[in-house]
This record gives structure tokens, C-alpha cells and sequence, in this order.
């Protein structure tokens, strides 16, 4: 007897094959059976006659590696279909960490991740096994993050490494490697990380290499000098035999519209060097971060501390000012997208909350300030846990790189005040608006960027596919009615169409409404590695 049948669904396997109309038996928390399963009995049946059955969706970029202990605010990825996340983003998130440098990362971390209270752990190691003992609604992966490396080696200094810190940093890699981290990350625009040179880039991947993971990177430059940006993370996987990931992929501004297909080309051409690269990217023609990254590099060096002492002091403001006006040479945001563009989603004391889901430019008027001043009033105010959206392309583009064979689907959410509604309308976005309502692409294909990509990705060797023997991570929607229906305005709001979710096997959603179930599992790279003489 099953556990669980589902009947006469339209199965998409996550190969991007056509779909089968067939049964799915579920025992033990794995797919048993596929096929006629008429004759056999179940402890329950589902009936997805008309109705798609896909593998669990995989999101490659996420913010959840806190929150997701909180089932009653995390609910909102398995309510979209989202089985397993991959945390650890970006270079910057908590762990590995020592007793000195994790109050700096708590911090950091806060308007980014959230706050939980103390963490119980400092080795990555130690951190998964919280969330084993925690209860998680959907499955877990980790990235060993750059930033929390170096700052175990040279805490926040703004300066390169020196040859004995970076082979430190790698020892470090792949100590975390060892521990289950599935690759490494960088965010390279975010202290400490923004310090970092080619060098060390090449030799902390090489760490990643030998256990065959993968590089996640927010590359240099998003806009302006893009290409080059782009060029470089290139240039790391060539010397250094790591799998490169460009986390959402983007480039802002209308006068480096041009660069976005040439891009897409360059990746093209890296794969058929023998670079094995591919990118995620959200449906959205606006990103979200943490709201200090407006600030110039030279201002992040010493941890968020010293920034925020920087920033009483009228001269650098003066300084920070010139640069939002005419320094090209950084990611930019004020210079490329201006003020209005830039909304404010998140703060941290209720004193401020009024400035959510504000632009800047609102902001200052209601404060009688320069948009400039607002900022460091209340970047000061709220001890820099603000978070940011900000509104950089246009849609056309968006659709041109969601059908490029190498792209993901990433969600990139951020939990916390009215915040971007890519965290809750990601998946229901690509797959009812682009899908069926652009036909931008099949269903099939936007199926395996949810969900087979990401797993060959992450070597993931019983995920992302719907095949007997694979863990019963498994969404049932209605491709007819599927809908987000998270907006700018309003984003709180819970996606449409999504009628079952299946998590090792046990029914998380029933008729779109959660139901308080915990069966996510932390998800450990095997610890074979490669024996590749280059590395």
C-alpha cells in the first residue's frame, strides 16, 4: 500500500519533455511508482485530473538561512511551490563565524536576513545540524560564503589578501566543503568581499573545485562595467575549474541596455571554451538589497560599525555625496536609477516604519532633506538594517533572458517589511504570467529552470525530477488559473492556483493553505572529491 497516490496528472518530469498523463505512488517519502496505479491502494488519494504535477521547485537565491526556522513567516515558499532553498548567499551569511566576528555578521545580517536571537553555532557544520533540529517546512542547501571565510582570516579589512591569508581562506573552503556546503558564494559588491581581487577569487574557488561545487556570484558590476564584471567571474572558473553560477543575472540602466544580449552571448561562448556557467534571475524589472550597498566601497571597509561612525562625520557625507553624483566606477545605484527609483521595504524600529514602501525622493520631501541627507539620517537612525527595492530594467529584456537555455529561475527574496514581491509571487509569475499568458516559453521549459537545472546545479542525485526512487518533492497546480498576486503596492499577497505540496512525501499544502507541516530536510553534499591535478 501507498502512502499517497496521485491520479492522472499531467506529469512534467523536469526534463522538459513532453507531459505524460499517468499515476504517481508515494511511499516513505520517496516516488515508488510511476504509472497505471488504478489497482493499488492508498492511505490517501489526490485526484490532479486537468492538472500539472511537477517536480518541487529548487530556488537558487534566497535570504531565508534564518527565518526558515519560523514556519508561520517562511510558509510563503512551500505556498508557492518551493521545496528546497539554497542559503548562504551572496559572501555574506552566518557561518562559518568566530565568537569576535559573529556579533559584526549579526550586525550585517539583520535587515537582510532577520533576526532569531543568539546563534547556537559558529562552524557550518554546527549550523546545520540547527536547522535539523529545527522545524522547517522545506529542504535546505548551503553555500560557504566568502565574506564570513575572510573575515575569519583578516576580519574587515579593505585591502587584498596576501598569499598565506588566501590559502587560509581556501583551507577554510574546504573545511566547509567538507562539512556538507554544496559550493561557495561571493557578493561582490558587499564588504568584505568587495575587497577581493582575482587572485583570491581563483584560489578560494579552487577550494570549492576539488569537492566539485559550485560558484554563486553577485558579480562586480551590474551596469556600466558589466561586461567586464562578467568577464571576470569567467576568467576565475577558467583558472580555477569551479562551476560558475551568476546569481540574478541583470544590467541596469538604459544606457547599458546593448550590454544584456552581449552578455548572454559571452556565457555562450564560455560554455563552448568548456566553462561550465549558468545564471538565475527573477521575474522583475526591480531588485532588492540591503540599503547601505548605496554607499561608495571606501565607506564599507571596518564592518557596518565603523560605516555608521564614518557617516556622522559632515566631510564624508560631502564625499559620499560627489560620488553618488559622478563616480561611475562602482555599482552605483543613485547614479544609475536615480532616487525614485530606490524604495525603501524594510526598517528595523517602528519609529521609521512610515518610510515603507516609500521612494527616496517621497522621503526626503515629507523630511524636508535632500534625498542624500534622508539616507544618512536614516541609515544612522536605524543602525543600517534597512533594506531597498529598486526599479533598474524593463521587461522585454527580463523575457529575452528567461529563454536563454542557461537561465534559472531565483527567487532572491528578502523577508521583512513590504518587502520585493518576488518573495512571494516568483514562481506563480513565471509560470502563469510568462507561460501562459506571454507565452514566452513552455511550460516544460520553465518547469526545468524550477526544477532539473537548479538540481544538476547543486548535484542534487534524488531531486529536481519526477523519477521512481527520487524524494516525493512534488507541486500540483492549475496551469489554467496559477497567479501571483504580490504586488509593489500590496506584496503580502499569496500566490493563486497552487493546489497541492508535497515534501519527503508529506502534504505541506492542501487546496492552496499550509498546513503547518515540518518535513524539510537538510540537504549535505556527499563528501567524494575530485581528483582533478590542476586543482
Amino acid at each position: 500500500m501507498f502512502d499517497t497516490i496521485i491520479k492522472d496528472g499531467q506529469i512534467y518530469d523536469g526534463t522538459e519533455n513532453p507531459w505524460t498523463k499517468s499515476d504517481i505512488g508515494i511511499k516513505d517519502g520517496v516516488i515508488s511508482k510511476i504509472g497505471d496505479l488504478s489497482r493499488q491502494e492508498a492511505k490517501q488519494v489526490i485526484y490532479a485530473d486537468k492538472l500539472a504535477v511537477s517536480p518541487g521547485f529548487i530556488d537558487t537565491h534566497v535570504h531565508s538561512d534564518l527565518l526558515c526556522i519560523k514556519p508561520e513567516i517562511h510558509k510563503i515558499k512551500v505556498l508557492q511551490g518551493v521545496t528546497t532553498e539554497l542559503f548562504g548567499q551572496d559572501g555574506i551569511s552566518v557561518a562559518p563565524v568566530s565568537e569576535t566576528t559573529k556579533p559584526l555578521w549579526q550586525k550585517q545580517l539583520k535587515g537582510l536576513n532577520g533576526d532569531i536571537g543568539d546563534w547556537p553555532w559558529n562552524t557550518i557544520e554546527e549550523y546545520l545540524e540547527f536547522l535539523e533540529d529545527s522545524d522547517i517546512a522545506g529542504n535546505a542547501a548551503y553555500l560557504v560564503p566568502h565574506g564570513a571565510v575572510r573575515t575569519l582570516v583578516m576580519g574587515f579589512d579593505g585591502r587584498n589578501a596576501t598569499k598565506e591569508e588566501m590559502a587560509k581562506m581556501r583551507e577554510l573552503v574546504e573545511e566547509g566543503m567538507k562539512q556538507g556546503a554544496v559550493g561557495l558564494s561571493s557578493g561582490l559588491v558587499y564588504p568584505p568581499n568587495v575587497f577581493s581581487c582575482k587572485e583570491e577569487l581563483i584560489e578560494i574557488c579552487k577550494g570549492a573545485a576539488k569537492y566539485d561545487g559550485c560558484f554563486v556570484v553577485h558579480i562586480r558590476n551590474e551596469s556600466n562595467q558589466s561586461l567586464e564584471a562578467l568577464e571576470e567571474v569567467i576568467d576565475v572558473a577558467r583558472q580555477s575549474g569551479v562551476r560558475l553560477h551568476v546569481s540574478h543575472f541583470k544590467v541596469a540602466g538604459k544606457i547599458n541596455r546593448s550590454k544584456y544580449e552581449k552578455a548572454l552571448d559571452r556565457m555562450d561562448k564560455a560554455r563552448k571554451e568548456g566553462i561550465e556557467v549558468t545564471f538565475d534571475q527573477y521575474p522583475y524589472t526591480a531588485g532588492s538589497t540591503i540599503f547601505h550597498a548605496i554607499l561608495p566601497p571606501w565607506m564599507h571597509s571596518g564592518g557596518t560599525a565603523e560605516l555608521l561612525e564614518k557617516l556622522k562625520d559632515t566631510d564624508t557625507q560631502a564625499r559620499i555625496k560627489e560620488d553618488f553624483r559622478n563616480n561611475a566606477d562602482y555599482e552605483n545605484w543613485v547614479l544609475n536609477c536615480g532616487w525614485e527609483n530606490i524604495t525603501l521595504t524594510s526598517v528595523s524600529t517602528e519609529k521609521n516604519r512610515w518610510v515603507e514602501g516609500k521612494n527616496m525622493v517621497e522621503i526626503a520631501n515629507l523630511l524636508e532633506v535632500e534625498p542624500s541627507d534622508a539616507a544618512f539620517q536614516l541609515l544612522l537612525e536605524e543602525n543600517a538594517g534597512i533594506t531597498m527595492l529598486i526599479h533598474w530594467g524593463e521587461e522585454e529584456v527580463i523575457t529575452g533572458g528567461m529563454q536563454h537555455p542557461l537561465q534559472i529561475v531565483g527567487s532572491d527574496g528578502i523577508f521583512g517589511g513590504k518587502p520585493h514581491p518576488r518573495l512571494y509571487g516568483t514562481y506563480p509569475r513565471v509560470l502563469g504570467y510568462f507561460v501562459r499568458d506571454k507565452q514566452a516559453l513552455t511550460l516544460e521549459q520553465a518547469i526545468r529552470k524550477m526544477t532539473g537545472a537548479p538540481a544538476q546545479l547543486l548535484r542534487l542525485k534524488n531531486r529536481g525530477l519526477l523519477k521512481e526512487g527520487f524524494a516525493a518533492d512534488i507541486v500540483i497546480f492549475d496551469q489554467l488559473t496559477i497567479k501571483d498576486n504580490a504586488t509593489y503596492e500590496e506584496p503580502l499577497q499569496e500566490p493563486s492556483g497552487i493546489h497541492y505540496v508535497f515534501v519527503n512525501g508529506q502534504l505541506a499544502v492542501e487546496d492552496g493553505k499550509f498546513l503547518g507541516v515540518t518535513a524539510g530536510q537538510v540537504i549535505r553534499r556527499e563528501h567524494e572529491y575530485t581528483t582533478n591535478a590542476s586543482i
